[in-house]
């Protein structure tokens, strides 16, 4: 039997953010491994405007499930990504594109 790993989550923030669109919501959670590496964690960008359904998650990238995904508009898709900076970097440049949108 391996020994249980133990989390700390280190990070869990909302920001109400103003979008072309209407307003929106990013949200990012992430837990930390007893050597401080990012080792779990959940980014989304939120906004009813732009996409009603999947409780109005736009995009979103995580690993709760494994692997590195990404949701964007309804469809999930995997990630080839370096770790969660590599990760977090793009979600912030889409982000930042997608608050441009007005639908």
């Amino acid at each position: 039997m391996s020994p249980k790993i133990r989390l700390r989550k280190t990070k869990d923030e909302v920001a109400l953010v103003s979008c072309a669109s209407g307003p929106g919501v990013i949200r990012e959670e992430v837990w930390e491994n007893e050597a401080g590496n990012a080792v779990r964690y959940n980014l989304a960008f939120i906004n009813h405007i732009l996409y009603p359904k999947d409780n109005g998650r736009v995009l979103g990238y995580d690993n709760a499930h494994g692997p590195h995904h990404r949701h964007f508009f309804g469809t999930v898709e995997p990630v080839a990504a370096a770790g969660f900076e590599a990760v977090a970097k793009l979600f912030y440049a889409e982000v930042k594109e997608l608050r441009k949108r007005k639908s």
